[in-house]
């Protein structure tokens, strides 16, 4: 008795929270969290955004929450009933909402196909919450509105990378603590653990390894995953969300010297056959600028799980040839 109770209580939240979403033009529907009570977003305003989108299997396509770093943008004109302007104009700034595009409605109105990993889907998901809404003035020049919005949003832009870079060492103390990790602490900063010491020959500068690894961030993803942003295990890729049908998932070639500091550091350690942890500071990473294809904020430290799979001399007179970029998913 009890269960169906339970039941029919889950299945009555179920159909309130879709009779709680609006329709709107196009096959668009959505729903406000929050109204700020705001003036609406219009044609020409800069807008800062916080978003999570989906699949409509739920899926995370992108979060900008786990780069910590909201998009900023120009609301351009709409270019058809249901299109992504059209939605904006339904909010103001402090506003929160879900809503979801007709993928069918995007692809009869532009033309291009649906993308294969939507080809099954009708809708595109988006949870947002306007962060500022930066208007031009009455009278206006286009010129003074320009530079006025580029100096609020850098000047914004530089204060949440300092709070990033004050936050870097309490997340690394707060990681080896969860982690409960023994690492030892080489001079330039390189936090490591050494599992599995490999041959007694070490890489140096100008050779090439080949490396089974992972790499990660230390803050896990809003859906509570590790936010992998590179890894040679195909099964791993799946799982973080990040596979791609372009990569080789097999031991990857570097020549050593042509990584981050940190990464080369590390796997200098290591002969052939060696296993180890490496917990990177930003100073010997990405730094202040971070590595946006990869996802990768500002002040991030990074935290890799390396295997030394070989280890190459270069052939005298050789030229050294720089490792592949990190792959990371379109």
């Amino acid at each position: 008795m009890k269960k169906g109770i339970i039941i029919l209580f889950a299945a009555t939240l179920g159909l309130a929270a879709c009779n709680n979403y609006k329709k709107g033009p196009g096959g668009l529907v959505y729903q406000i969290h929050k109204d700020g009570g705001n003036e609406k977003i219009k044609e020409g305003d800069v807008i800062k955004v916080n978003f999570i989108q989906k699949s409509e299997k739920d899926s995370v396509m992108f979060n900008t929450y786990d780069v910590g770093q909201g998009q900023i943008f120009p609301v351009g004109k709409m270019a058809y009933p249901g299109d992504m302007n059209d939605v904006l104009f339904l909010f103001g700034e402090g506003d929160s909402a879900t809503f979801k595009l007709n993928l069918d409605t995007m692809a009869k109105n532009t033309g291009q196909p649906k993308p294969p990993t939507n080809a099954k889907d009708t809708y595109l998901i988006f949870t947002v919450k306007i962060e500022k809404v930066f208007k031009k003035g009455a009278n206006e020049a286009d010129s003074t509105f320009q530079k006025r919005a580029q100096e609020f949003f850098q000047k914004d832009y530089l204060a949440g990378v300092a709070k990033m870079k004050d936050a870097e060492a309490g997340k690394i103390k707060k990681f080896v603590g969860d982690s409960n990790l023994k690492l030892q602490t080489s001079p330039s900063g390189l936090q490591y653990v050494i599992t599995t010491p490999g041959g007694a020959v070490k890489p140096l500068p100008g050779d090439t390894i080949k490396l089974k690894y992972t790499g990660k961030l230390l803050t896990k993803k809003s859906d509570g995953k590790d936010n992998v942003f590179d890894t040679t295990d195909e099964k791993v890729a799946k799982d973080a969300g990040i596979h791609n049908a372009m990569a080789q998932y097999a031991p990857r070639a570097f020549t050593v010297g042509n990584a981050i500091p940190g990464f080369d550091e590390g796997v200098q350690l290591l002969g052939k056959g060696g296993k180890a942890t490496l917990l990177i500071p930003s100073s010997l990473a990405y730094g202040e600028g971070g590595q946006p294809q990869a996802k990768i904020g500002p002040y991030s430290p990074l935290y890799f799980d390396v295997e030394v799979v070989d280890i190459i001399k270069p052939k005298a007179g050789a030229t050294i040839a720089p490792p592949p970029p990190p792959v990371v998913k379109k």
